[in-house]
């Protein structure tokens, strides 16, 4: 039984333990992290509205629909062995055990991240972490993936390579943590492990019909939605960031601080660059910038200062915007470019980290003691980051791509659409239902399908219509002329 009692005056609360053992919180600190907790997932259906606006209208609700499916799935995953697999305080190096399955003992003991909270407190926090990962890495699948098996795929992937890195990144028994590695709110266990993996995803997928064709040279269908999700993202990350000081203190104003500069100048770089081709000021350009500034100051958001953020955005919002190119020097289809903002941007991030954290910013809260990066001298600092990064982007793909093949071999686990349902659209043929009032198609099922390019009602992706009828509507119109 839990035994709480709250102090005189302060109205701090005191946990005490079945030994007798008291332990002191501060109800500031608990209700940052309550708040931190509710910030970081309004990020996820915001990564769904963001995703879901840069496709085309046929394809629109899967990718909401996925954010939210996958929070629900990997949630369950975290209650019944993520969050001991991960946070387990008799963890190996690499994995924790499962002393805490299904939440048994998590209560009011200090929590592993921080004797300031509680570990239920902490345990609901980092779900969060835990949920956007996959729903990152899941992104991959647009426009060709089948979503049953896309679920299954969120609770295995977390359970062998989201919950392993964590581990080894935040747990104090981690091999990476012990080495020394600074990563303060995920740029390894989050962005570099989830576009490593939609990197393995677009590889096993495939390229959409028309890769490489000016068939796929569309526009995103609402710019609005793009906007929508990045203000989510970017407002949420002040949880993420700022959140991961776990309590309300100087070493989270600062996050937040260098979280909100990053961002903004991350967004001007990756517009400036754009600006280059067409000679427009691209919203979803900004956009991106913004959220590969987010993506980059995210490893180092709890030790660096002002200035340091300045750099973070120019660099995250330059390497990113460039690594976009990749997938046609390449030849994968990563249709979100999300290898480009998330393993990019977390490499970048956690180089960075290497050069300009500063042991005097981590030292906001009072607590923490590093020895900081280069520009405290710390040269070694770059190599434990080096090797932080490398690890996690092998061990994600390698992971990853075993994975898919393993259920590609499984009867109904195979995770590529067929290219009827690629045609008529993942909303149609996997969910049956629409983001609009549209329909995409004006054939039945069963007809050879022709695409013709072509904006219907003001749209900005090709019309659905085959070249029949194309060419019937073309000659009534010139003989009504």
């Amino acid at each position: 039984m839990v035994n709480v009692t709250y102090t005189e005056g302060s109205g701090d609360f005191v946990a005490t333990a079945p030994d007798g053992t008291e332990t002191l919180y501060n109800l500031g600190d608990m209700a940052w992290v309550i708040a931190a907790t509710a910030l970081v997932f309004i990020m996820i259906p915001g990564l769904g509205f963001f995703y879901s606006g840069l496709l085309r209208r046929k394809n629109a609700l899967s990718m909401i629909g996925m954010s939210m499916a996958v929070l629900a799935v990997v949630s369950f995953e975290w209650f019944f062995w993520g969050y001991s697999l991960a946070f387990s305080d008799g963890a190996s190096p690499f994995i924790g055990d499962l002393k805490y399955f299904a939440l048994k003992g998590v209560a009011e003991a200090p929590s592993i991240g921080s004797s300031r909270i509680p570990a239920l407190l902490f345990c609901i926090y980092q779900c969060m972490f835990a949920a956007i990962t996959p729903v990152i890495a899941c992104g991959a699948i647009a426009e060709r993936g089948r979503f049953g098996p896309m679920l299954v795929f969120a609770f295995l992937w977390s359970t062998i390579v989201y919950n392993p890195i964590a581990c080894w990144t935040w747990n104090a028994a981690g091999w990476s943590f012990v080495m020394g590695g600074l990563d303060f709110a995920g740029g390894t266990p989050v962005h570099i492990s989830s576009g490593t993996a939609a990197l393995a995803i677009s590889i096993y997928l495939g390229k959409r019909k028309g890769f490489g064709t000016e068939r796929l040279a569309y526009k995103p269908h609402n710019t609005t939605y793009v906007v929508l999700g990045t203000v989510l993202l970017w407002f949420g990350w002040f949880g993420f960031n700022g959140g991961s000081a776990l309590s309300a203190n100087l070493r989270a104003v600062m996050a937040c601080v260098v979280t909100n500069l990053a961002a903004s100048v991350g967004g001007l770089t990756w517009m400036l660059w754009d600006y280059r081709y067409e000679k427009k000021w691209s919203v979803v350009g900004f956009c991106s910038g913004a959220i590969s500034g987010l993506v980059a100051i995210t490893p180092a958001s709890g030790f660096v200062g002002a200035p340091a953020a300045v750099a973070f955005g120019v660099v995250g919002g330059t390497a990113c915007n460039w690594a976009t190119q990749l997938k046609f020097i390449l030849k994968f289809d990563d249709t979100l470019d999300i290898f480009a903002a998330h393993t990019v941007g977390g490499v970048v991030g956690n180089i960075l980290t290497a050069l300009f954290a500063q042991s005097s910013v981590a030292g906001f809260d009072g607590i923490a003691a590093i020895p900081g990066g280069w520009i405290d001298h710390n040269y070694i600092q770059l190599g434990y980051q080096l090797a932080d990064s490398t690890a996690g982007f092998s061990y994600s793909f390698v992971v990853t791509t075993i994975l898919l093949w393993i259920m590609h071999f499984i009867p109904g686990l195979r995770l590529r659409a067929d290219e009827r349902d690629e045609i008529i659209g993942m909303d149609e043929s996997m969910l049956g239902e629409y983001a609009y009032d549209y329909v995409g198609l004006d054939q039945e099922i069963g007809h050879a399908l022709e695409i013709e390019l072509g904006g219907p009602g003001g749209g900005r992706e090709p019309d659905h219509k085959d070249k029949a009828h194309h060419a019937t509507t073309s000659s009534s119109q010139e003989g009504e002329k």
